[in-house]
């Protein structure tokens, strides 16, 4: 198996990179489509403002040089990267709560954990800033010093491709993926799905 450790490590890998991919935390972009009717929230219908968001102010977590925390108002329609990217923090949570849950039956004390926003950014108000997954603003020596602790290792992907070996026989599965209870549109699993002469 591979070692929780390193699950954490590409657990905090992916999420960063991938909320980057929500952009930059405040965007006229976002917010000239969202006023345009070009661009929705996630869960529109459910929501309880005015839908103009002209009115309402966002909050937005901002590294400072001198190593701390302080927090800006912006307008709630200059912010809607940051309530997509909210959506998805929540939905990793509770991914990571049903992960943590599965360990505590098993009487496994490690806890995977979701890192802060700001750890390991490349776009929007953190990137270029040493953030650790605990949220504290480091300079770029702490950094360094422990970027293998937080981050995938060539070692560790090397570990986790030794693992990964091709099967090509039909009936047969990888053993690092889990097998189908049955197989599509309810056919045997080992059914001839595309036949080659």
């Amino acid at each position: 198996g591979i070692p929780l450790e390193i699950i954490q490590r590409y657990l905090n890998f992916h999420y960063s990179v991938s909320l980057d991919l929500f952009g930059s935390e405040t965007s006229t972009n976002a917010a000239n489509y969202y006023t345009a009717g070009l661009k929705g929230r996630w869960q529109e219908t459910r929501r309880r403002d005015d839908h103009q968001l002209t009115d309402t102010a966002a909050v937005l977590d901002k590294p400072n040089a001198d190593g701390t925390w302080s927090t800006d108002e912006v307008q709630t329609v200059l912010a809607l990267n940051l309530d997509l990217r909210g959506e998805y923090t929540a939905d990793c949570r509770s991914g990571t709560k049903r992960w943590n849950r599965i360990l505590d039956d098993a009487g496994i004390s490690f806890r995977f954990s979701l890192p802060h926003p700001g750890f390991h950014r490349q776009v929007g108000l953190n990137a270029g800033v040493h953030i650790t997954p605990e949220g504290s603003i480091v300079d770029e020596a702490t950094w360094e010093a422990n970027r293998k602790r937080w981050l995938p290792t060539s070692e560790d992907l090397a570990f986790v491709r030794s693992l990964m070996h091709p099967v090509y026989e039909r009936g047969k599965i990888a053993g690092w993926i889990a097998p189908p209870a049955n197989g599509i549109n309810g056919q045997p699993f080992d059914y001839e799905y595309v036949h080659l002469p």
